[in-house]
């Protein structure tokens, strides 16, 4: 089992996911294409949290590239030793997956928010408001209430497929974070690479004695 190639892979996974984030936060600035309601003040309120811009675009590259660079990082060799360098390197990112968990986990909480309390949009009565908010979320389940919202067209679908889809890429942004957590201190506690025996005796923090070695190394004791 390689735990860095593992990081690398939730890096590769994390920028691709933060770009979508950015791409789908970027869209809900404009309904049906147009930008007059973003200049009028006619956009949800949690819009312009910026979750998919912040929580789960921009924030989330920096550990998406320092998974991605796991490979290449040993903490300047730890003092010559370069196994304990990259050990060093796989404990260090754990403090960069707390970053993107913080980051995604408030993508999640706006856009959850954002389903909620639904759309600012135009009423029958001419009036721009909540026209949902008082329904706790329940219009999300009745499609027939959302004529309601007059101006502008097809908003609750807009509002609503756009942040179901951050809501989406967050939670899973947020899972392969706290993956990397985990990844993070087996690779870091049992070595950047090691074989699935290594990892059960290592889990298990069996230290045995070599004969032939004045090293301790971490084997399984039956060996001996």
């Amino acid at each position: 089992m390689c735990y860095g190639r593992c990081a690398r892979c939730i890096g590769h996974s994390l920028v691709w996911l933060a770009i979508l984030c950015i791409v789908a936060n970027i869209l809900l600035y404009f309904p049906n294409g147009e930008t007059k309601y973003a200049s009028d003040n006619h956009l949800s309120r949690f819009v312009w949290f910026f979750s998919g811009i912040l929580g789960g675009g921009l924030l989330m590259f920096l550990p998406a590239f320092t998974f991605i660079g796991l490979e290449q990082e040993d903490c300047c060799g730890c003092c010559g030793h370069e196994n304990c360098g990259k050990r060093c390197a796989m404990l260090s990112s754990i403090l960069a997956a707390l970053i993107g968990i913080g980051g995604s986990g408030y993508c999640v909480i706006v856009a959850a928010l954002a389903l909620e309390e639904g759309p600012r949009c135009m009423d029958a009565s001419g009036q721009w408001n909540y026209t949902f908010a008082s329904t706790e979320g329940d219009y999300l389940l009745d499609s027939s209430t959302w004529s309601q919202c007059v101006e502008p067209k097809h908003i609750v679908e807009w509002n609503v497929s756009l942040f179901s889809i951050l809501l989406a890429l967050g939670g899973i942004e947020f899972i392969l974070c706290l993956i990397q957590v985990i990844n993070g201190m087996l690779g870091g506690v049992c070595g950047y690479c090691s074989s699935r025996q290594q990892v059960r005796t290592c889990v298990k923090m069996h230290h045995c004695f070599h004969p032939r070695d004045k090293k301790i190394k971490i084997k399984p004791c039956s060996t001996y």
